[in-house]
């Protein structure tokens, strides 16, 4: 660790050009070799289509994630093909069942019509 930061060590990338050609590439660490995560958090992938309900209503299924320098932010794909953004927060993902592949949120008012 770097303060906050993660430092990879890659065999073969010795100085500073060689890492910098890797700049923005993806790290992917088999699911077997994952870190344990604490009770109430989760990795973004294993909420990769997940149904995602506002009380009994279907808004989708989660398709990704965007990040915007703010809280991450959910990419929802409706039954309508539309994507919809919602903020990856408490407060809103009100309740997330990996048993079940249900996610339970509740909308802020007017975030469908920012959509």
């Amino acid at each position: 660790m770097h303060g906050d930061r993660l430092i990879f060590k890659f065999k073969g990338v010795d100085t500073m050009s060689d890492a910098e050609r890797l700049a923005g590439a993806d790290v992917l660490i088999p699911m077997e070799a994952r870190a344990e995560i604490a009770e109430g958090e989760y990795y973004q992938s294993d909420l990769v289509g997940c149904q995602v309900f506002d009380g009994v209503r279907l808004l989708g299924i989660v398709d990704g994630w965007q990040e915007s320098g703010g809280p991450l932010l959910v990419e929802v794909k409706t039954p309508q093909g539309k994507e919809l953004l919602i903020p990856f927060a408490k407060a809103i993902f009100t309740k997330i069942d990996m048993q079940q592949r249900r996610i339970e949120v509740a909308l802020p008012d007017g975030l469908l019509d920012l959509n």
